[in-house]
């Protein structure tokens, strides 16, 4: 997993720099799975922490999107989840189904890649325009390039490289976090609204 070691320090350092704004926490819920076990109570639930700090460390992310006619497409990719707002920033092949897909259909699912310690989170996706969008666009992919090139000899070729293709920044609306561990599943399962 990515954010290890001195370049994952800098790399969280460089993320919790926005830090002049009071970030919005969403609400904590549980999800209706009681079918599985999952009460009704709150108590026991995860802080949205815990969430971000999965979105934030990972590495390889699946984005899931849908076409105007709803064919579904999961693909994994490289982003940075920035907690301040929280907001997923993601680069791609202006050619890419997931591009084409976000066009006509701005409904995605962002998720970790574990499958233990799960998060999951569904939002609205749109293209950016780095014109319009400058100072994010900016602050996005300065955190994409440190977070996955140590050496910052190349940072400069790499983020031009990222801002050759189109670049996507998705909006949580809601999100779940879920452990895959029998003693846990039930009781931690969360879900949280934006």
């Amino acid at each position: 997993m990515s954010g290890s070691g001195v370049a994952g320090r800098r790399w969280r350092l460089f993320v919790g720099r926005r830090r002049d704004r009071v970030a919005q926490v969403p609400t904590v819920e549980r999800p209706s799975m009681s079918d599985y076990g999952v009460p009704a109570d709150p108590a026991g639930t995860l802080a949205w922490t815990w969430a971000q700090e999965r979105l934030v460390d990972n590495k390889n992310y699946w984005v899931v999107t849908a076409s105007a006619s709803a064919r579904p497409h999961a693909m994994p990719v490289w982003g940075v989840w920035l907690p301040d707002p929280d907001r997923f920033w993601f680069s791609c092949s202006p050619n890419a189904r997931k591009a084409r897909n976000i066009a006509e259909n701005p409904q995605c699912v962002v998720t970790v890649d574990s499958t233990v310690e799960c998060v999951s989170v569904e939002g609205r996706a749109r293209l950016v325009d780095p014109t319009r969008d400058g100072d994010a666009t900016d602050h996005a992919v300065a955190c994409y390039v440190a977070k996955y090139w140590d050496d910052p000899d190349v940072h400069s070729e790499m983020e031009a490289f990222v801002r050759s293709h189109t670049i996507v920044e998705v909006t949580p609306e809601v999100a779940f976090g879920i452990i895959e561990r029998e003693d846990e599943f039930a009781q931690r399962a969360t879900r949280w609204r934006w």
